[in-house]
């Protein structure tokens, strides 16, 4: 009875994990492809056009840090003239947050 327990709560664990990566991916796709691309590199007319970094450099990568990477999802980024460079995301969980930088770290290289 022990045995199947732990195989129900390891069987839940990993279905739970399958889904916080297709929601990430889900989330990445719906609000953050458009400008970052869908593989991260920020080649699309938007993101050219703002200057987005491409995520799949490591240095890119080792330059930035989780809490800046939740804090621009959170709160948005605006340039030193106050101007708005990407909206904050409204109505994530900070699980779907975390998810979404997860996500972005393994586009690195």
């Amino acid at each position: 009875m022990k045995k199947i327990i732990m195989f129900a709560a390891v069987l839940g664990f990993t279905a739970t994990l399958t889904a916080s990566a297709s929601d990430a991916k889900g989330n990445w796709d719906a609000l953050c492809a458009k400008c970052h691309g869908a593989d991260g590199k920020g080649q699309t007319n938007i993101g050219k056009r703002l200057g987005v970094k491409d995520y799949t450099d490591p240095q890119v990568q080792a330059a930035l840090k989780d809490e800046a990477v939740v804090k621009a999802i959170k709160e948005g980024l605006k340039d030193k003239d106050g101007k708005i460079l990407m909206k904050p995301t409204a109505g994530l969980s900070d699980d779907e947050v975390n998810g979404l930088v997860a996500y972005m770290r393994a586009f690195k290289k």
